[in-house]
């Protein structure tokens, strides 16, 4: 089947989320600096112009791909900030980005380790204040240059340790990832209910 025949059918969904999925797939193989809208192209066997039935631009086609993600994202920011006390704002935000790695490893790598989409995000001034949310609540566990250093050390290690070719059970792997970010943060796990 042509890509102008898959197009044809009209503006479909389906497509839309292929385009998506093969750009994500690029993007980690190639960076999104290094992936060309003929690459996503040729990788579906569609048509340069059908992908301009969907995206006019890269940079519409990485909106996309990462704004599922920001969103999500943005909820556990929202509520980890709803919590009492520096500790308990962190402990959340820890968790819930663990959850969001395990859950979305390939978008979590293409937001966390890619350069170029690091470009992309600081010209969005609502994601980056988003991400500068996300930074400070790890960060305030210790104020200054040693809390901001943890932080990015802690989002880094989750981020490169959710592989999305990990043979590890979600739930072992959330579990570990919130451990080791509590050492790295020097949080106590929270107490539990009897």
């Amino acid at each position: 089947m042509s890509a102008v025949a898959v197009v044809s059918t009209g503006p479909g969904p389906d497509t839309r989320q292929r385009l998506v999925d093969a750009a994500i797939a690029l993007f980690i193989r190639h960076s999104y600096a290094g992936t060309s809208l003929q690459m996503i192209a040729d990788e579906l066997g569609f048509t340069k112009a059908a992908i301009y039935h969907h995206f006019r631009t890269r940079e519409q086609l990485l909106t996309a791909v990462l704004e599922p993600i920001i969103d999500k994202l943005a909820v556990v920011v929202d509520d980890a900030e709803r919590q009492r006390g520096v500790h308990a704002r962190a402990e959340r935000m820890l968790s819930g980005y663990a959850r969001l790695a395990v859950e979305n490893p390939m978008l979590v790598s293409v937001l966390a380790s890619d350069p170029s989409v690091h470009t992309v995000l600081k010209s969005n001034r609502e994601w980056t204040h988003m991400i500068a949310r996300q930074m400070a609540l790890l960060a305030d566990v210790h104020p200054g240059p040693d809390g901001f250093i943890r932080a990015q050390f802690v989002f880094a290690g989750i981020a490169g340790s959710a592989d999305p070719k990990r043979e590890a059970d979600d739930e072992w792997l959330h579990a570990r990832l919130v451990e080791t970010g509590r050492r790295a943060l020097g949080l106590r796990a929270p107490r539990r209910n009897s």
